[in-house]
């Protein structure tokens, strides 16, 4: 029997079968990264803008939150709210030498007195009876001893300020106490705070019946925005006090004439000095108790530049800007509760009409040629 021969299959080599990658090489990352960065950069604008008419809406809403609460106080009082509870002094007009023409014109002044704002007096009018009671009108606001002036009311801030929980504090003028801050203020004058008993605006501080606001409560405006500076001794904000840019707002549209006229009153000039228009970065500037070196160099870096208040006798240029982080403008309220946007490029005698109460928008046809 011979042997079986068998032939060896031949040896088939299998390549090994390839390993399924898990993840992204660099370059594809690299390029998902930059996919997602573009998507950002182009969404972010769109949220922030969302945010924003969000955060403008709301502040919309307690401007006209407060034109309400005035109104409701005039109906309860038969007055509108005094802008703040302070002393007067009289102003003596002469006609530029020695001749008195008039002795008669009491002239606001901010820092003496009891000093009461007009958020203060409106506080029953927006929810807020509780705080109102802690406030001992029978003494100066600097000497509560509740300190209910500390308290930050939601409804005068608005969303969009990036200042928010900030106080102003000042050795000399608050004498050490503290005063929380928001972000509207009432105008009181188209030309000076201390003169507002002469160009009146909606409140002034001796309150007056709606009745007398004769331009009609659609066509004046009555609260606008105002920005703080996160600076302790910077009063812009502090709404329990009744000053010029804590509370108080005037727009400096200064008078033909550089002296009384009887017979034709005050004439509005459009062209000197620059009227505080909304966001005004200059040469005006808003007029505090104190604008020292480090606050006047912070506060003109961050677009609402002021100056300090030296003048000895009772008068002086006071006037403060509506502010607000808004883009373009600010928000403000008519007296019959309407709420408007106010560009920065609005015409300034547009703008003098609006704070007005008593212009009647008649412009003389002559006027432009004097």
């Amino acid at each position: 029997m011979q042997p079986r021969i068998t032939t060896p299959l031949p040896i088939v080599s299998q390549s090994p079968r390839p390993i399924p990658r898990t993840g992204f090489t660099l370059i594809e990352l690299l390029v998902v990264i930059a996919i997602i960065g573009v998507l950002i950069q182009l969404l972010l604008p769109a949220v922030q803008t969302a945010r924003e008419s969000a955060r403008r809406a709301q502040c919309t809403n307690r401007l006209k939150q407060l034109s309400l609460a005035a109104l409701n106080y005039e109906q309860a009082h038969r007055v509108l709210p005094a802008c703040g509870i302070v002393a007067e002094a009289n102003l003596i007009i002469t006609d530029g030498d020695t001749q008195v023409i008039s002795d008669q014109h009491p002239v606001y002044l901010q820092n003496y007195g009891k000093m009461f704002s007009w958020a203060v007096l409106l506080l029953p009018y927006l929810e807020e009876q509780s705080l109102h009671d802690q406030f001992d009108f029978d003494v100066s606001i600097l000497g509560q001893t509740q300190n209910p002036q500390e308290t930050f009311v939601e409804t005068y801030l608005c969303p969009s300020e990036q200042h928010a929980g900030i106080y102003y504090q000042d050795d000399d003028f608050t004498l050490g106490k503290r005063f929380a801050k928001g972000n509207y203020a009432a105008y009181v004058s188209p030309y000076h705070s201390d003169l507002q008993y002469l160009y009146p605006g909606a409140l002034i501080g001796t309150g007056q019946p709606l009745k007398r606001v004769t331009d009609g409560a659609s066509k004046t405006i009555v609260f606008s925005e105002v920005r703080t500076l996160n600076h302790p001794e910077d009063e812009r904000g502090a709404w329990a006090l009744p000053w010029n840019g804590a509370s108080l707002l005037s727009f400096d549209l200064h008078h033909y004439e550089s002296k009384y006229d009887k017979h034709h009153g005050w004439v509005a000039h459009p062209d000197w000095p620059d009227p505080q228009l909304p966001n005004l970065l200059g040469p005006n500037s808003d007029t505090l108790v104190k604008c020292l070196d480090e606050i006047r160099q912070q506060s003109q870096m961050e677009g609402m530049p002021c100056i300090q208040y030296e003048r000895k006798i009772p008068i002086g240029y006071v006037s403060a800007a509506p502010r607000s982080m808004h883009p373009s403008g600010v928000n403000a309220t008519y007296l019959d509760g309407r709420v408007h946007f106010i560009s920065n490029e609005i015409d300034s005698l547009v703008m003098g009409f609006k704070v007005s109460i008593n212009d009647g928008n008649f412009i003389d046809p002559d006027f432009f040629n004097r």
